[in-house]
């Protein structure tokens, strides 16, 4: 697994690692998770907005099937 090397305020890793230890947690396990859930996150966010775009658009396809061929044509 690659490392990183962050810059953070003395303050603010201290709070940081006070806080993992409460979690039973490494600082660095802490940040991991943050990190995952927060991208995650995002993108479960991301989908479901797309789906409230098409949900909202009312587009019909008017009974037009398409081929997969007909859609690569060039």
């Amino acid at each position: 697994m690659p490392n990183i090397t962050l810059s953070i305020d003395e303050k603010l890793l201290e709070k940081g690692r006070e806080y993992a230890r409460h979690q039973q947690m490494s600082l660095n396990a802490l940040i991991r998770k943050l990190l995952e859930d927060k991208v995650q996150k995002n993108s479960i966010d991301q989908l479901e907005a797309c789906f409230e775009l098409m949900d909202k658009a009312n587009a019909t396809s008017a009974g037009v099937k398409w081929t997969r061929e007909a859609l690569h044509e060039r």
